[in-house]
């Protein structure tokens, strides 16, 4: 009852009009929040903070324990293996058949290798229709310098007719004609 009081009064605004002359601008309030309140806050917080840390602390030792009692027994046949992240030479035979790939790391940067030289290299892709692959930067100077083909307006209203296909040599030679479109 008497921490109530010290801290919290029923009629506090009429103790304070009636014992005190009114306040003026120049005047300041000379109640402050008591020491003692923010020491008892403070070291109960200490206490709740350490009651959840020693709470928390025996609950991972305890579950801990119960995972290691109730751990299922290792088989006699299967041997422990440390680190199986690590390939040996013999471990790609020990896999059964059909064995896709027996290793994956140097599979994938041959693969990675082969695709940048495609990339970095010329090619005819169709040499019968003059396609060809340019590698990758002289292309982008290519659009640098000419930059990138642009429809006019009365182009894009209208579908582009497909151009006509000449007739192989051979075919021709035998007295075909080409389909007209």
């Amino acid at each position: 009852m008497r921490l109530r009081n010290l801290f919290w009064s029923r009629s506090m605004s009429e103790e304070l009009n009636n014992n005190r002359p009114a306040l003026d601008h120049n005047d300041y309030e000379r109640e402050d929040l008591s020491p003692t309140g923010v020491m008892y806050f403070m070291v109960g917080l200490v206490v709740v903070v350490i009651a959840i840390y020693v709470i928390v602390d025996g609950m991972y030792h305890f579950l801990d324990r119960t995972e290691r009692a109730n751990q299922a027994n290792m088989s006699p046949i299967v041997t422990p293996n440390p680190d199986t992240r690590a390939i040996t030479p013999q471990d790609p035979l020990s896999f059964p058949q059909p064995r896709l790939e027996t290793d994956e790391r140097s599979q994938l940067n041959d693969y990675i290798q082969k695709q940048d030289q495609k990339l970095m290299t010329y090619d005819w892709l169709d040499k019968d229709s003059g396609i060809v692959r340019i590698p990758i930067d002289r292309a982008m100077d290519l659009i640098a310098e000419r930059g990138l083909p642009v429809r006019t307006e009365s182009n894009s209203a209208v579908a582009p007719t497909p151009a006509k296909k000449e007739l192989p040599a051979k075919s021709a030679a035998k007295g075909a004609t080409a389909p007209d479109n």
